[in-house]
C-alpha cells in the first residue's frame, strides 16, 4: 500500500505541476492580453502571494505533505483530527481555497487573459472534485467534512 501511495503521489505532482507549467506557457504566449492597469494585477498577485506560500509552509510544518497527497484515503489506520493551525486555523479548506490561488500568478503577472481563464477553470474544476469525491471520502473517514459540525 505504501509503495501505492508513492506512485500516486507521484503522479499527482506531475499532473499539478503540469497544470502550472502549462499555464506558465499560455502566459508567456498570451502575455498582454488582459487590459488592466498593471498596478491592479500585480497587486491581486502581491495579496495573493502570502496566502500561498501561508498555506505551502502550513502544509509543510502542521498538516504534512503524506496527508495533502490524501494518505488518509489510502490508508484505513490514518487517523489524525482535523488540522487547526497555521492557515488551516483561518479556514477548514485551506487547501482548495488557497492552494489553486498559484495558477493565478502567471496570468496576473503577465496580463494573459487565457491564463486566467484557464486558472479560473482549473479552480472550479478543483472545486467540483471536492464536491463530488473529497467530500464524500471525507464523509465515509472522520464522519463528517471540514466545517461541519
Amino acid at each position: 500500500m505504501q509503495r501505492a501511495f508513492k506512485v500516486y503521489a507521484a503522479g499527482f505532482s506531475i499532473l499539478f505541476a503540469s497544470r502550472l507549467v502549462f499555464i506558465i506557457f499560455l502566459a508567456i504566449s498570451n502575455r498582454d492580453s488582459l487590459k488592466i492597469d498593471p498596478v491592479i494585477g500585480y497587486g491581486i498577485a502581491a495579496v495573493i502571494t502570502p496566502f500561498v506560500i501561508y498555506l505551502f509552509y502550513s502544509v509543510k510544518k502542521y498538516f504534512t505533505i503524506e496527508r495533502a497527497y490524501g494518505i488518509d484515503h489510502f490508508d484505513k489506520d490514518y487517523n489524525e483530527p482535523y488540522v487547526k493551525r497555521g492557515i488551516f486555523k483561518y479556514t477548514d479548506n485551506g487547501m482548495y481555497v488557497f492552494g489553486l490561488m498559484i495558477l493565478y500568478l502567471p496570468g496576473l503577472l503577465l496580463f494573459s487573459k487565457a491564463a486566467i481563464v484557464v486558472a479560473l477553470f482549473n479552480h472550479a474544476y478543483i472545486w467540483v472534485h471536492y464536491y463530488v469525491t473529497e467530500r464524500p471520502d471525507m464523509l465515509e473517514i472522520y464522519g463528517k467534512a471540514p466545517g461541519e459540525k
